[in-house]
């Protein structure tokens, strides 16, 4: 667990994840798998289905990589497996209004961000960045949708987060792993990535977890594990 004095004397660079750490996303996800359960209800049972679009997406990480159009095509695909030739084009049209809808989600930020980016931002003590993965376009819009983009100093958006994305990020913008501080939900993507290459990390859990994002959560002198988005500021100002 890092102590007040070590991050406020030692973070230059506070990178933060946007997905469900900056506003709700996961939830909307889920929401759709529900309904396209409900619409494929008859080529199997939820938990028919819902494995065989996580298998899907799976197969399609390599090529499609993460967020809505990559679930959309994902979605399609599998309902094409299960259906078949039976398969009626009414239920492809369905399913591709289920996933084009997930490219017009409010964004709207989560409790206490919005105060929290002020006043971390109003300090001067350190850049503010954002580092998310998913579609570019997409992620754009959310950002822009949220009205948090006047907070931050540089976006990255990426295909992937791993020790090498953020290893490159951290030449890019001239700093060593042990000057940023990462702040997101997701301990795989997010946190255990940066503490590995000697960074800090601001674990945020969120209340739900895409299935590919969870894992084995571990203790780390650099880490901190915060009940929500505001306790950040008693550790950072």
């Amino acid at each position: 667990m890092c102590r007040d004095m070590d991050l406020k004397n030692v973070i230059k660079v506070i990178a933060f994840d946007a997905d469900d750490t900056l506003w709700e996303n996961q939830p909307y996800f889920d929401e759709v798998e529900e309904r396209f359960c409900l619409l494929m209800s008859d080529y199997g049972d939820v938990r028919h289905v819902k494995e065989e679009l996580f298998s899907t997406e799976m197969q399609n990480m390599y090529e499609l990589g993460y967020g809505a159009t990559a679930f959309t095509l994902s979605m399609i695909e599998t309902a094409l497996n299960l259906g078949g030739k039976s398969l009626p084009s009414e239920k492809i049209s369905e399913v591709y209004s289920l996933g084009r809808s997930l490219l017009r989600i409010p964004a709207t930020p989560l409790p206490g961000v919005r105060e929290t980016l002020e006043n971390i931002s109003r300090s001067g003590l350190y850049r503010l960045i954002v580092v998310t993965k998913g579609n570019m376009l997409d992620q754009e819009h959310k950002l822009e949708r949220s009205g948090l983009r006047e907070y931050f100093d540089h976006v990255e958006i990426v295909s992937d987060k791993n020790d090498g994305t953020y290893s490159a990020l951290m030449s890019f913008l001239d700093v060593r792993a042990s000057d940023m501080l990462m702040v997101g939900n997701s301990f795989k993507s997010d946190i255990s990535p940066v503490l590995k290459i000697g960074g800090y990390g601001a674990y945020i859990p969120f209340h739900t977890t895409w299935q590919h994002e969870k894992t084995e959560e571990y203790a780390h002198p650099n880490l901190l594990r915060l009940g929500n988005f505001s306790e950040l500021e008693k550790y950072l100002l």
